[in-house]
Parts: C-alpha cells; structure tokens; sequence
C-alpha cells in the first residue's frame, strides 16, 4: 500500500532550491529591506497596486523596494515595519 502525500509549497520550494544548489546555480539573496517590503505586503495581503495606493506612494516604490533597486526611508520604512508586525492596523486603515 503506497500513499502519497502531497508537498506543501513551502516544502517544494526547498526541494527546488536545494536541487538548484546541487546543480551549482545561485539563487537569490535578497536584502533586509527587500524582505520588508515583501513581508509587509504580504501580510496585509495586498497587490503592490492596493499596497501603494494604501502608503500613498507609486506601485514603482513598491516595486523598487522588493526588487532592491531601492531602500524604504523614513516613514515608509515605519508604516513597512507597522504592516509586517501588526496587519490588522492597515487593514483596518484598508477599510
């Protein structure tokens, strides 16, 4: 008798990564300020257009922000670290 499970995502992800590593390829390293950006959206569960217009700031900062072409200053590094830690204020800011 041969069950199957069924890989979460999370879990093929680090088969994929770690089958990239074997191969020799690099992957992606991203900064603290890149996983910020990302962390905070995700949390508050947005696109980078619902995001920006919530930061009142261009879709092009958040998109700069998680790709690392440039870092979150100031109050929008703040409002980043608020969204990551406590979703339910911005959310509630959404609304």
């Amino acid at each position: 008798m041969t069950s199957k499970r069924k890989m979460s995502a999370e879990g093929a992800e680090l088969l994929k990564a770690v089958k990239q590593m074997k191969a020799g390829k690099k992957g992606r390293v991203y900064t603290p300020e890149q996983l910020l950006a990302i962390s905070a959206r995700k949390s508050v569960k947005m696109t980078q257009k619902e995001f920006a217009r919530l930061l009142n700031v261009s879709v092009d900062s958040i998109q700069d922000w998680e790709q690392g072409r440039r870092s979150p200053r100031g109050a929008a590094k703040t409002l980043l670290r608020v969204a990551q830690d406590h979703p339910e204020v911005l959310e509630e800011l959404a609304t």
